[in-house]
């Protein structure tokens, strides 16, 4: 029998999955479809403290965040690296003083040590007011990250396969029912029917983890998370600078433009409240306008439908804590036990994000403890992701050894390598001398050998999963490029 089960693939069910498996309890994961393909890669991609959040008086969760960005960049270097984001003042909106006590709280609330603090930006001669319209003036510019949320999602179910748990994707939980002081959990995948025993189920389905307490747990009387919609638009490139824009709204909200790829900016998100399957969410023609108007808004030059290459929509599980607006619903996290470890322990998992995983992961780790006894310490704060093994500010001297290493190679193949695997660039790479030496080519600089790595190693099946979550190389590539990916693909499975 099984310590622990998790329902569940997106970044709370595998960040549990690695902390349980590396303190010495057996542990599977189980996700219905892809890993992240829910709401773990529809988010806006940003390790951050949630400057909004200040607003609704959310300080402990902005706290734990804020101190979370430096814990998650040295565990990811690869995918986790700090920007900046420059905050224009909007006359009518936020006072200028507001806002420059609220970045002084956000400087100092989280422990901040590598982080730049913030500055002010006069926009007339800054590079940054460049791209804006002129009636902009003053600013702020400060620090949060990036992340590869898919990969991020991915890096840790790597890691906690490595250290031993199971990880079934595209595998659907049918049923869990307690039985001798445990879970029958009957799974139905790829593996085709198969039933586990587990002593402790951890429930993070994300927007769905009501629908497994109704039809998988069997409790019809389920109603704890509020779905809100958010939605992104991907544009070709607005700006030159590296640096990001944090935007007010005229309704009170707030929306980021963020250099994307390469070629690319990113904007949203949208705040809207969803009654529908969130299997079938998409952007709405009303999101679009709305996202296309704000940053119009700003940009000397009004953003167009004509310049956007790419859209995504997901849903937050927020806990329902009955606010009267999507935008004022409680981000922080909501655990709940039902049961003992006489007869099977239940744990909710609500709300999350991706910024506050792992300490959620620590959170639902005191549960486990409090009904299963404990096994080894806490670990995770000082580890290391995979592929992530160098320092903070290393990354640039990894891609020049790459580079060393590989001298046949394009070094913008190498860089991307890097910035998507880490160290384990080198197990894709191999003995390779040149390109050629990678297999087939599949458009823009994806090869076999990459490919083949993430179906061995990163549960990819589906070119979707190569293209959108392992990788963002969908921007890039054809519809043959597909097709034939589809092709290799189908071949090997």
């Amino acid at each position: 029998m099984l310590d622990v089960f998790v329902i569940g693939g997106g970044i709370n069910g595998a960040s549990v999955a690695r902390d349980a498996v590396g303190r010495g309890y057996s542990v599977a994961l189980a996700e219905m479809n892809d890993l992240a393909s829910g709401t773990s890669s529809a988010a806006t991609k940003l390790i951050h403290g949630g400057l909004r959040y200040l607003e609704h008086y959310e300080f402990r969760l902005v706290s734990e965040a804020l101190a979370e960005r430096e814990v998650l960049w040295a565990a990811a270097p690869h995918i986790i690296w700090p920007l900046r984001f420059v905050l224009p003042h909007h006359k009518g909106l936020r006072p200028a003083f507001v806002l420059r006590a609220g970045l002084a709280l956000y400087d100092n609330l989280g422990g901040r040590k590598l982080l730049p603090a913030t500055r002010t930006l006069d926009l007339g001669s800054d590079p940054a007011g460049k791209p804006l319209k002129p009636g902009y003036r003053l600013a702020f510019e400060y620090s949060d990250c990036w992340v590869n949320d898919a990969r991020f999602v991915v890096l840790n179910a790597r890691d906690a396969a490595d250290k031993g748990a199971a990880i079934h994707v595209r595998t659907k939980v049918v049923s869990a029912r307690r039985e001798d002081g445990g879970w029958s959990i009957e799974l139905d995948g790829e593996g085709g029917r198969q039933v586990v025993r587990a002593r402790m189920l951890v429930n993070a389905a994300g927007p769905w983890v009501d629908e497994v307490i109704q039809q998988v747990v069997g409790k019809q009387d389920a109603h704890n998370v509020r779905l809100v919609q958010g939605s992104h638009i991907v544009v070709k490139k607005l700006f030159e600078h590296d640096k990001c824009y944090f935007f007010q709204n005229k309704d009170g909200r707030i929306f980021f433009a963020i250099p994307y790829e390469d070629d690319f900016t990113l904007i949203g998100t949208t705040d809207r409240d969803f009654t529908g399957d969130p299997k079938n969410v998409a952007i709405t023609e009303e999101e679009t306008d709305y996202l296309l108007g704000a940053a119009s808004e700003y940009f000397r030059a009004p953003v167009t439908r004509n310049e956007i290459v790419w859209s995504y929509s997901g849903i937050r599980p927020l806990f329902d804590d009955g606010a009267s607006a999507a935008q004022e619903a409680t981000r922080d996290y909501v655990l709940k036990v039902e049961g003992s470890a006489a007869d099977g322990a239940l744990v909710n998992v609500f709300g999350g994000k991706l910024t506050t995983s792992r300490r959620l992961a620590e959170s639902v780790m005191e549960k486990i403890e409090g009904v299963l006894g404990k096994k080894g310490p806490a670990w995770t704060k000082t580890s290391t992701l995979p592929g992530g093994d160098f320092g903070v500010k290393s990354f640039d001297t990894e891609v020049r050894k790459l580079t060393v290493a590989y001298p046949g190679m394009a070094p913008k193949l190498l860089k991307r390598l890097m910035r998507l695997y880490g160290t384990k660039a080198k197990l894709i790479l191999g003995e390779a001398k040149s390109e050629t030496d990678l297999g087939t080519h599949f458009g823009a600089d994806l090869h076999a050998a990459e490919v083949d790595y993430l179906v061995a190693e990163e549960w990819a099946r589906t070119a979707q999963d190569v293209l959108w979550r392992r990788t963002k190389l969908g921007l890039r590539v054809g519809a043959e490029d597909v097709a034939r990916l589809e092709a290799f693909l189908a071949a090997k499975n």
